[in-house]
């Protein structure tokens, strides 16, 4: 049975997965690693991919994810990155993250602060596309028991990431109603109608017919109907 490497969004673990429903197909989820001191992008990736024992694997990435998966593929041979929700190249980044990024304003951050708030957590809740309480309630316990380290690593990451690889065998799965990466600055091959950031979780039905879809068209079966873009 083909496995699928699945690598979480920022600050969450394979939980995020858990309402994918995946045919014929094995999921094994990769999940965060603590940063080392002065770590670079690259090595940490190296670290990541340290779990992955297929020669041609299948890269299922979400959000920071689908940016760890894109650079797992620019040093190793993968078959193939299914991103959702997430960003090929550092022009589908919002202006606001570039500039955030460029000013280092991520550096005066005050995550700790931000941990205790309940009135950034609706602020990040809305931006997420969390709405029903147990989406909140999924969200906001991560925030509460994030590792700073990893979080203020992954910010500076995130916010300076350019993606120097040019691989080329890339599903990009996106919401219309994303307002972490907006869907005006992306170029996806699909394209999820009122789907937001979190829809990995609240839409996981139709991602994992499409997931299915490609699968199988990977595997040399019939392709099936192609879901709506």
């Amino acid at each position: 049975m083909q496995t699928l490497y699945c690598i979480p969004g920022f600050g969450v673990d394979e939980r995020i997965y858990g309402n994918l429903i995946i045919e014929n197909a094995r999921l094994h989820f990769i999940n965060w690693l603590e940063p080392e001191p002065g770590e670079t992008f690259n090595t940490y990736a190296r670290r990541m991919a340290a779990a992955i024992t297929e020669e041609y694997p299948v890269l299922v990435g979400i959000s920071f994810g689908g940016m760890i998966a894109l650079e797992i593929a620019g040093f190793r041979p993968v078959r193939q990155v299914i991103l959702i929700s997430s960003i090929k190249q550092r022009a589908e980044m919002p202006l606001s993250m570039r500039l955030a990024g460029l000013l280092r304003l991520n550096r005066i951050f005050p995550v700790k602060q931000i941990q205790k708030s309940e009135a950034a957590y609706k602020i990040a809740n809305r931006r997420l596309g969390a709405y029903t309480p147990d989406e909140q309630e999924f969200a906001n316990t991560y925030r509460k028991t994030a590792n700073l380290n990893y979080v203020n690593w992954s910010f500076e990451k995130i916010l300076n990431w350019r993606n120097g690889n040019r691989f080329e065998q890339v599903i990009h799965i996106h919401g219309s109603k994303d307002r972490i990466f907006p869907i005006k600055y992306i170029t996806a091959d699909y394209v999820i109608e009122g789907g937001t950031h979190m829809m990995v979780w609240n839409r996981a039905a139709e991602i994992s017919r499409i997931i299915n879809n490609t699968l199988e068209q990977l595997n040399g079966g019939p392709a099936g109907a192609k879901p709506a873009h």
